[in-house]
């Protein structure tokens, strides 16, 4: 199965990002093909060397799991 997520949310807004983050991350582990979009403030998600404190880095996540096979398109 292919799923698709799209992010439009900042970062570190709300709870947005996080849970993309994890559907994205349990869809690849259960071998599903996985494309996330990222629109307007979602992009900033994919910004890489963020300052998050008290978070989990968004930018670093995100790029674990394409490194695992997400595909993203911003």
């Amino acid at each position: 199965m292919e799923i698709a997520l799209f992010l439009k949310s900042s970062p570190y807004s709300g709870g947005d990002a996080a849970t993309a983050l994890s559907l994205a991350g349990a869809a690849l582990e259960a071998g599903h093909k996985v494309t996330l979009i990222a629109s307007g403030d979602g992009i900033y998600c994919f910004l890489k060397e963020q300052k998050a404190k008290g978070v989990p880095n968004a930018g670093e996540r995100f790029g674990e799991l394409m490194k695992k096979g997400l595909r993203a398109y911003l």
